[in-house]
């Protein structure tokens, strides 16, 4: 990686092809939803509530009124509370490009500041977003001019109806785990998990072991060759999604991988406020539990939810669809004004 700040001339020459490829693809993505009927959409970036899940970490703020009154305030790390309540409002077909913030993450595929692509289907099943997501993977490559994507050595055909698999056929595949069997027996997961040698803490939660395997075991198998719809998360992962109408057990939740790299997570949206807020209720006291610190929860947001229609919607992260389309080693590479690394 150069030592030289991104606006040097020779490193913006370097990462310019990437930069104009991610151009075009930004107008096919935007051309591909207008032409089927949705809006363009902005969300406000300060909000009072960045978030509830336990390990997303937010930058603060304040708002000082003329009165000099001040409001705590935070940079969204997603613009999904937001577009909910244009979803409560009205609007029926909507996507945006919000530039998101999430703090203590920085790495190959993490940046402080970043593009999350996000929409949301009013009505429409669920099942409609792993099409949307096949369609779109091809008219980025299309855009980008490339036959396959590509990250650390895997490849896959953008063009290749994605696989599917549930959670619970991924860790029975890649891990010989019967995940169903251990829900909410944190023991019987962490005994599993030390039997595939992954290392299990004793202060470690179920959805601690459950999210360490799928990261060692699990994620570096999917997305090989073709683009893999991983679905049906165990309802205690299920985050904004509703339970699935054959298996109470799982939920209405996919996450899409190409070349081992998650890329997006989809929801069959959960529109039960007092479940919502008991959900949120238990992520903030496992981040305070973990991380010593809360985030409010947004109240209009909850009772935006329970005046909002059936609805999908799914958050895909922007830049590394670039990032893979391009065939580039490192998110600055895509993102125009990098924020700078500390000296």
């Amino acid at each position: 990686m150069s030592t030289s700040p991104w606006w040097a001339p020779h490193v913006h020459a370097d990462r310019r092809p990437f930069l104009k490829a991610r151009a075009r693809i930004t107008a096919a993505v935007r051309a591909w939803f207008s032409a089927r009927d949705f809006v363009e959409v902005e969300t406000a970036i300060l909000q009072a509530s960045p978030g509830n899940e336990a390990h997303l970490h937010a930058f603060a703020t304040e708002l000082i009124a003329p009165d000099a009154t001040r409001t705590p305030l935070y940079l969204h790390t997603s613009p999904e509370f937001a577009a909910k309540k244009l979803l409560a409002a009205g609007e029926r077909r909507l996507f945006t490009f919000a530039r998101v913030f999430r703090n203590r993450e920085r790495g190959a595929l993490h940046h402080p500041e970043f593009t999350m692509l996000e929409w949301y289907r009013a009505d429409e099943p669920y099942g409609v977003l792993v099409d949307d997501c096949a369609a779109l993977l091809a008219s980025a490559a299309e855009a980008a001019e490339a036959t396959r994507f590509t990250f650390r050595g895997r490849e896959a055909d953008p063009f290749a109806a994605p696989e599917r698999l549930t959670v619970a056929q991924a860790f029975r595949q890649f891990a010989s785990m019967d995940l169903l069997a251990t829900l909410e027996d944190r023991d019987a997961l962490a005994m599993a998990a030390k039997g595939q040698g992954v290392r299990v803490a004793d202060d470690d939660t179920w959805a601690d072991v459950f999210s360490r395997v799928l990261s060692e075991r699990i994620e570096p198998n999917l997305g090989i060759g073709r683009a893999t719809v991983l679905d049906e998360y165990p309802l205690s992962e299920a985050a904004l999604a509703r339970p699935t109408a054959h298996d109470a057990r799982v939920a209405e939740r996919f996450e899409l991988y190409l070349c081992g790299v998650e890329i997006a997570n989809a929801f069959g949206e959960l529109t039960d406020p007092a479940e919502q807020r008991r959900r949120f209720e238990s992520e903030m006291t496992e981040k305070q539990r973990v991380h010593g610190e809360r985030y409010p929860l947004d109240e209009d947001f909850l009772a935006a939810l329970g005046q909002m229609p059936p609805a999908s919607g799914i958050a895909l992260g922007f830049d590394r669809l670039v990032m893979l389309a391009t065939g580039a080693p490192r998110i600055e590479q895509v993102l125009w004004t990098p924020v700078a690394e500390p000296q």
